[in-house]
């Protein structure tokens, strides 16, 4: 199974993925498909959190097509960025195409993470850098081959809904929602 685009043209698992060491350096590239493989390969990704006017976050359940983590509930957005691209840049153009918005990203840390999906076979083993940002315009226009569900939601009701149901969501959202809230609260 693969995950496509809404043009039917561009198969996502063929795109390029940048390569990284330990401390993220880029040492090569190769296809979305063969770094999600087994064993995996530490590659660049990004994560997108956005707020609200009130602090609450925009969650995203992965649709029933994504090849790693389907029907999990994620934060915003996530992708790769290109080799070379820069990820802030990556990230603005995926959140357009996955919730149809548009908001004023800004890097606030990064981690690694190596992560199998028992569903799928499929592994992340990614060198995340997280991004948020603020909206107050309209709502999301998500998607629907991107995204099952979204929701605005409380940090900490998110954090407590992952203490008990944690299979219910991806395994880098704890993390990304730490380094976000963190951030956003400064």
């Amino acid at each position: 199974m693969t995950e496509k685009l809404a043009d039917p043209s561009t198969d996502r698992e063929t795109l390029l993925v940048e390569l990284v060491d330990e401390s993220g350096v880029a040492i090569g590239a190769c296809s979305v498909a063969d770094a999600h493989r087994p064993p995996g390969t530490l590659h660049r990704a990004f994560s997108v959190l956005l707020f609200d006017s009130h602090g609450q976050v925009l969650l995203q359940q992965r649709a029933a097509v994504k090849t790693r983590f389907p029907l999990q509930w994620a934060n915003t957005c996530c992708g790769h960025p290109l080799p070379g691209q820069s990820v802030v840049e990556a990230a603005a153009i995926r959140l357009g195409e996955e919730f149809g918005m548009t908001a004023d990203l800004a890097e606030v840390g990064v981690f690694t993470y190596l992560a199998g999906d028992d569903t799928t076979g499929r592994v992340e083993y990614e060198y995340d850098h997280v991004l948020i940002g603020v909206v107050e315009d309209g709502p999301p226009r998500p998607d629907p081959a991107e995204i099952a569900h979204w929701a605005w939601i409380a940090p900490q009701q998110v954090r407590d809904d992952l203490v008990g149901n944690p299979g219910k969501y991806t395994p880098w959202l704890t993390q990304v929602l730490e380094i976000a809230d963190q951030a956003h609260r400064r």
